[in-house]
This record gives C-alpha cells, structure tokens and sequence, in this order.
C-alpha cells in the first residue's frame, strides 16, 4: 500500500517551502522568451512547450533570477511603513517570470533529463540555492515581513492573511533570516554545496537504472512470465538495441512484476540485486559518500538554526511537530507489522517447503511466494485480477469518481502543446466552468526520473485575478505492444489513484494567495487527500465500470470483486514493514547525525538489526536510492508522513464508509474542508471541520487489520 513516491521537486528548490514557486502567469517587464514570457492561449493559458529547447533554460533563469532580484529590491527599499499590501501582497505578485522558467526547468529535470539537461541542472543547482538564500537572507526584506507578522492581530487582516503573514515569517527564520552576518555566510554555502549534493544523488541513480538492466537472453529465462510481460520485456531491450532479447529496466515498475512471476530464481536474485544496489556500486555512481556529506551540512545547518538534529528542523514544520512524536506513531505500528510479517513468511515458507524447493525463504522470494499464498488462500493472484485493470479504463475510472465526489468532468484537448508524444491534456471544468488543465505522462523513458509523482506547473489564486491551476501526474509503466493495453498490477493501480489524488489537491484549490494554494501544506498533511483517493478503487461503482477484460470486454465478475475485498489485507506485514523500516531508518539517522559522523553502510545495518527487520525484508528504499529524502530536502526526516497521514485518512475514510463511498453530503464537506483549503488553516483545524473531531488513531490498526 505504501509504495509511492513524492511529489517530484527539483533539488535546487528543495528548501524552498513557501517561497513561491510555479505560481501562475503574470506580466514581467523584460521577459522576452517563451521561458519568461506570459503563458497564453486557450483554457487559461498553458507552458509553450513547442517553442522550449534545453538551451533556453540557462539563460532564462539567470535572466529571471535578475528581473526577481529587482522586485525584491524595490520591496525592501519600500520608504512607506511596511504594511501587508506593500509587503506581503508585493512580495505574491513578485517573481512571476522567474516561476515560469523555473517550472519549465523542473519539468525538464523530471522527465527529460538527458545528458545536457544533467549538466545544465548541475551547474544550476547551486546557484538557484543561493538566489534563493540571497531572497530569505535579506535583512530589509525580513525586517519588513517581520513587522507585518507582529502587527497581524492588530491590522485589520483576514484570516488567510494572517495565515500568510505567519506562513512566510516561519519560512523566512527556517530559512536563516534572524541569523547574524556570519551564520547567514555559513548558511549560503551549505545549501548551495547541498543543492550539488543532491543533483548528484539523484543523477547517480538515475544513471544506474538507465544503463543496468537485467537482459534475458532465451525463451528459458522467460519461465513463469506472462505474455504481456514478454512483450513489454521485448520492447524494452530493442529499445536497448538488443533486438532478439528481453530486458527488465532497473526500476520498480519493471522489476517487480518479474520478482513476482518468473520461476527462475537465479534469475530473481540477479535482479533484486541489482535493483537493491543502485547507488551502491563502489564506483563513478556510488552514493554512500554523498550520503555522508549531505549529512554532516544537515546537521551543521540545523544546529544553526537552534535545533538539536536536522530532524527536529524537519518536524518542526509538520503535525508531528518532533521526532519523539512521529517515532511514537512508527513503533506503535513496527511490532504489530513485523508479527504479521512474519506469520506470511511462514506461510510462504510452508509453501515452499511443500513443492521440496529445498531453500529458506529470502527478499527475493518474497515476491514470487506472496503471490502463490494469495492463491492458496484467497483463491486468487496477481494474474487473474491484471487482465482486468487497463490504464486507460482506469484513468476513465479516476475521472468518473471525481466527477461522483465533486462534479468534475475531464475532456481531452489538442490543442495544447506538449513536452513529449506520451503526453495527453485534459481541460477540467465543474458545471462547465474550467477549472483547470491536468497533464497526464504515463510511461517510462530515459531521462524521466522512476517512480510515480504529482507537479503543479501553475497554482490556484484569486489574488490579482482568477487564476486556474495546472497539475501532472506522472508514472513511469512500461508500454505494451503495438495495438495492445496497458495491463497494470493492482499495487500500480493504487498508486495511480494515489497521485491523482494529490492531482484532485492542487486541482480543487480554492484560495485567495498563492503561496497557500493547492498542495502547498505540511508534508504530512499533504499525503492525506492523496492516500484517502486510494480507497475508491477497490469500490464496486469503480470496479463494475471500468474493471474490464482486455480481451472479452466483460465486466469483473462479482465472485471476483469478493476475492478482492477479502484479500485486502493480505501482505500488509510486508507492506507496512519495508515502508516503517525506510521511514524509522530516515528519522534515525538525521537524529543521531546530529552528534557523530556517520558511515552509511555501518548504519544501515546497525539501525535496521536494532529494529529486528526480518532478514526476507528490505528497506522500501534502501538508502543509496532514496531519492525522497537524499536528493532534497523535501521528504528528509519525513518519510514517516506517509503514516501519519494514514492516521488521517483511515479515520476519514471510517466516515464515507459509514455515509457511503459516493454520498454527496460527505464529498462536499470533505472538498469545502480539505481539499480547497490549501495551508490557508491550520491541517489540524481542517481535519477536524471534516471529521468532527481529531484522529482517533485506532482507525489506522483497524485499516491494516492489526486491530
């Protein structure tokens, strides 16, 4: 369940937080490129991605880091007393040039990332971290945020304005404003060489899924694989120019339904090993000396700061508020999770012992096992159910449900231009009215960055005018052969309606700032209207519509449907195993970097003993590929959002399956309270309009069945 990754945001910008970025389109005096200039044209306005080449991207941004650079000077210079409008307000409407190239470059470094774009993001990286510090680091500039943050009960404001005002004032300090000159010098440096930590983090593990991959070299190593597989196996290596082959990419969407089907176990290991060692190669793309940098300018900076570990810096900004808080949730579910992980490893291992396969269960097994207990017990695998969950009924699925929750329709337009072919565009309105555009990029390709994630290319406001968002789901599912679906597994299925539901976030946005639109909250809050989407895929309304055969067209059969919901706990040891062990490991090593030098791999397995990870378990992602929380600032000391958002969302979803999935009255509340708020309350304040009350905490072991 818990297998998704973060919203994708460009190392240079990592610590941005509400400093604006992509925010939408307004005149710059000066631009005069289709990186700078206003987007324009149809639905509001989009990216003129027809007119956008890698060579552009450089020059706009210095270009757009000048004309920013000039705002900001002319509000700090301001000779009126600061005030909310002449500060706040102009400080929304500054930099609206620089947001659009800077958008278009984390376009490009996401899912266009070729070897030119690498250099221009490693030159790049560092000095974006250092425009923005030079931002925060204005004392002028801060001086003037902070008197209009202390007179903001006093001044008349709204609420959203006061929310503002505190929003941008915390930023600020976590960002070193208060410090004095020499911190602020000291400051600068560690994010800027942070920043070329991360680009280089990220690219060497780029590059260690683009260049390995496991290649098959005859029908024999094909053993236990079904035909859409072959297929999409053998399109992949001609794609390699190993025509006559087949080959698995080193990513997780391509890795893992061979770990789940082949019957080849030497081939198995060969490729969990090389899946589980990107970044871990001892060579030009080895990420345990990167690791160990990265945290020693962490824990220099937080210290800076006043805060005793990077992760008491992360917390600090979250619901969880500390890292004794959030490590209390984790242990709370750790225990449970591992008995249950290890009752489904004896059953696999009884499995195996009864075919006399003559071994001990082990990670790369897990897999293959897993899904021959599901068989066994439930009376149903992977196999069967996949034949039914098409990508493109699936994506008509998302869209209908949205439109059953909160009257949004999805209509497929031409004519807005488009970074790649795989790429299509929807206008989204609500009783007719637009309420935005949705970008949909769905199949892997060299350069784009694994995993599955959400981008805003333009936020939600009402501040100077009505301005509708742009969002983009993006995924990385190898395509199928000419002329046939796209067949998914039922885990890729639940990540697609995770990310639109980040999607449905940024989408339904309904506030006056842009700073406070759209996704723009506390990271764990962020994850909570993207995992309660999860829960409408499995439902019958979704499944009886659009769960059809790929070759029949016949609905799911119902006998079907009831497997499905009885196996819905099944494996959920594992689940929640790997997942709390990269989550436990990320808040342990930011605490305890805090006070000595860490080695990277003594680490791993010391924490990972400690905790009792069973040895047919590995880390969700182990640490010389975690991109979450190595290649940014983002989701470090924050993996563990993604439970403490299932907190939330397993006691949300307790009230639509009490009402009913679809009930009117539930959707519009939880779209007047959740979804459209954006950061312009506070999460705890907005969770509790919906639910009537806080979490009860209870909900997420009754979820997992551990309760």
């Amino acid at each position: 369940m818990l297998r998704r990754t973060f919203l994708q945001t460009a190392a240079a910008t990592a610590m941005i937080g509400s400093l604006k970025m992509n925010l939408p389109a307004f005149a710059a005096e000066g631009a005069s490129d289709p990186m700078l200039d206003v987007w324009t044209g149809a639905h509001g306005g989009f990216p003129p991605f027809d007119k956008i080449t890698a060579d552009l991207i450089k020059p706009a941004l210095m270009k757009g880091m000048d004309l920013n650079r000039a705002e900001i000077e002319a509000i700090a210079a301001n000779p009126e007393a600061p005030n909310f409008e002449n500060t706040l307000a102009a400080m929304e409407n500054a930099g609206r040039a620089m947001d659009r190239a800077s958008t278009i470059y984390n376009i490009y470094t996401s899912v266009l990332n070729d070897k030119q774009m690498q250099a221009v993001e490693a030159e790049m990286s560092p000095v974006l971290s250092a425009f923005y510090d030079d931002i925060t680091q204005n004392d002028a500039l801060f001086q003037r945020i902070k008197a209009v943050f202390e007179a903001r009960e006093s001044a008349g404001l709204t609420d959203e304005q006061k929310r503002l005002a505190e929003t941008v004032y915390k930023n600020f300090v976590r960002r070193g404003a208060a410090l004095g000159v020499t911190d602020k010098a000291r400051m600068k440096e560690i994010n800027q060489a942070l920043a070329g930590l991360y680009t280089k983090f990220g690219q060497n593990v780029l590059t260690d899924e683009e260049e390995d991959a496991l290649v098959l070299e005859s029908e024999a190593d094909l053993a236990g694989l079904n035909a859409g597989l072959v297929e999409s196996y053998k399109a992949s290596a001609e794609g390699r120019g190993l025509a006559g082959k087949w080959a698995i990419a080193n990513t997780r969407s391509s890795m893992e339904p061979f770990l789940t089907y082949s019957t080849r176990r030497d081939l198995r290991e060969k490729g969990w090993r090389m899946w589980t060692s990107r970044g871990d190669k001892n060579g030009a793309t080895d990420n345990k000396g990167v690791i160990r940098d990265i945290l020693k300018l962490r824990a220099e900076r937080a210290k800076l700061l006043g805060f005793a570990s990077h992760a008491h810096w992360a917390t600090d900004n979250n619901m969880a508020g500390t890292p004794d808080a959030a490590m209390a949730l984790m242990m709370q579910v750790w225990e449970p999770a591992v008995a249950r992980a290890r009752e489904e490893i004896a059953d696999m291992q009884k499995v195996a012992d009864g075919e006399n396969a003559g071994f001990a269960i082990e990670a790369w097994d897990y897999r293959f096992y897993a899904e021959k207990v599901r068989k066994a017990k439930y009376d149903i695998d992977d196999s069967e159910v996949k034949p039914y969950l098409q990508l493109g009924k699936l994506l008509e699925a998302m869209f209908w449900a949205s439109g059953e929750l909160y009257g949004l329709a999805f209509a497929k337009v031409e004519d807005v231009p488009v970074y790649h072919p795989d790429v299509t565009v929807y206008e989204v309105t609500r009783e007719g009215k637009r309420v935005g555009l949705h970008f949909f990029d769905p199949y892997a390709r060299g350069g784009k960055s694994s995993g599955a994630w959400m981008n805003a290319y333009r936020t939600q406001e009402r501040f100077r005018e009505e301005t509708t968002p742009i969002v983009s789901n993006n995924s990385n599912f190898v395509k199928a052969g000419a002329g046939q679906p796209v067949l998914i597994s039922w885990d890729d299925a639940s990540t697609l309606f995770h990310e639109f539901g980040h999607a449905l976030h940024g989408l339904n946005s309904n506030v006056t700032y842009p700073t406070l639109a759209g996704t723009a909250v506390k990271r764990d809050f962020v994850e909570f209207p993207s995992q309660i989407n999860e829960h409408w895929l499995p439902t019958p309304e979704v499944l009886s519509r659009f769960a059809v055969h790929a070759e029949t067209g016949a609905a799911m059969p119902e006998a079907l449907l009831k497997k499905i919901e009885a196996a819905k706990h099944f494996n959920q040891g594992f689940a929640t195993v790997e997942y709390l062990a990269s989550a436990i490991y990320d808040m342990k090593i930011h605490v305890e970097s805090a006070s000595a030098e860490i080695d990277p791999a003594a680490f791993e397995k010391s924490a990972l003993d400690e905790l009792g990870l069973p040895k047919e378990i590995v880390m969700r992602h182990r640490p010389t590929a975690f991109g979450h929380i190595f290649s940014g600032d983002g989701y470090s000391a924050g993996y563990y959002v993604y439970l403490w958002a299932d907190a939330l969302t397993a006691d949300a979803w307790e009230l639509f399956a009490e009402k009913g999935a679809y009930d009117k009255a539930t959707a519009k509340s939880f779209l007047d309270n959740v979804l459209s708020v954006g950061n312009s309350i506070a999460p705890d304040e907005a969770f509790r309009r919906f639910r009537g009350r806080d979490v009860d905490t209870g909900a997420l072991m009754r979820d997992r069945g551990f309760a």
